[in-house]
């Protein structure tokens, strides 16, 4: 099956005008442009999407815990795909799982919530998989 039958191609079209754009793009135009552009080319726009939620959750939602989490979870996962496509890539991981950790103490969130992160924060910095 051919992966490019399954790429709007129009939205990523869009995507990298708003990107390209004169003006510069807001957080989340970035997101937005970069969860589209991730389907095309994980590869570049993995770790540019980790970091844009990151800032999305940060300045967007800080008001709004439970999105800003979310957010900080989508940020991971994008992370993580990073490293599983290149292995080089933990400290992205490292910093998001730092981020998701830190607004998880912000929310007293379940211990084993936290628990189960600082785990794998711990994998992730001494180089386990």
């Amino acid at each position: 099956m051919n992966h490019s039958a399954n790429i709007n191609h129009d939205a990523v079209l869009r995507a990298r005008v708003a990107l390209l754009g004169s003006g510069k793009p807001s957080v989340r135009e970035r997101v937005a442009a970069y969860r589209v552009l991730v389907q095309v080319s994980p590869l570049a726009y993995l770790p540019l999407l980790s970091a844009a939620l990151w800032k999305y959750s940060r300045y967007e939602f800080a008001h709004q815990p439970e999105i800003a989490l979310a957010l900080r979870a989508e940020s991971v996962a994008a992370a993580r795909r990073m490293c599983a496509l290149e292995p080089g890539w933990s400290d992205l991981l490292v910093t998001a799982l730092t981020h998701h950790r830190e607004l998880l103490i912000l929310m007293d969130r379940r211990e084993e919530e936290l628990r189960a992160v600082e785990e794998e924060l711990t994998r992730v910095a001494s180089g386990e998989r």
